[in-house]
Formats: C-alpha cells, structure tokens, sequence
C-alpha cells in the first residue's frame, strides 16, 4: 500500500511555471512506476508523463514535451512534474498515480495500470 499527496498547484499566468510534487507513504517507493495524470473540466483523465522506478527512463505526453519534465528522488520518496511555459490548455486537476513494477527500466502509459493515486491538485492558468 502507498499513499500519494500532491502540492504545488495553484494559479498562473499563460507563459509562468508551476513545480507539482508527490509525495509517498511507505517504505518501498523505489519499487513503483510513477506518474502524472491531468483532468481538465468536462474531458477525460489523460496521460501527462510517466517514470520509471530508477527515473532513468521517461515519457510525455506530445502536448507537453519540451516544457514539462518529470523527475524523482526516491531518498525523499517524492516525484515531481515541472511545468514551463504555460498555457491555458495545461489547466486541470492534476494526479500522481504509482503502480509496482518488477522492470526497473519500465513505466506504464495507461491510465488502468495504476493502482494507487493521490486526490488531485488544481492547475489554473489564466490567459
């Protein structure tokens, strides 16, 4: 079992920067892939960047490539997604999902996969 809070949403103005954080209950953090999720008011939960247990391997969603990057210390039991250069179209609740995983280098990139997630923190960027 692990239990997931995330911080660090809030409002923006279009082009600013938001640092998301995650943080994780349990002793066995560095066994789980990891991920952020977005919804976005009246859409389906989608994809934003998933990372693998060691951080050495990643992925991103088309939308965001480029401005957001998705990192985590597994000392501190914490993931992060940093955001740059937003826009209004990043606006939404954001999750962080974790699933165990055996692979060391592998991530999932479906939503089905992940068993535990945090409760969500709002992204509001104003244009």
């Amino acid at each position: 079992q692990v239990q997931l809070v995330e911080s660090g949403g809030g409002l923006v103005q279009a082009g600013g920067s938001l640092r998301l954080s995650c943080a994780a209950s349990g002793r066995t953090f560095s066994m789980y892939a990891m991920a952020w999720f977005r919804q976005a008011p009246g859409k389906e939960r989608e994809l934003v960047a998933a990372i693998s247990r060691s951080g050495s391997f990643t992925h991103y969603a088309d939308s965001v490539k480029g401005r957001f990057t998705i990192s985590r210390d597994n000392a501190k039991n914490t993931m992060y997604l940093q955001m740059n250069s937003l826009n209004a179209e990043d606006t939404g609740v954001y999750y962080c999902a974790a699933t165990p995983i055996l692979s060391d280098s592998g991530y999932y990139i479906n939503l089905g996969a992940y068993a535990y997630w945090g409760q969500g923190t709002q992204v509001t960027v104003s244009s």
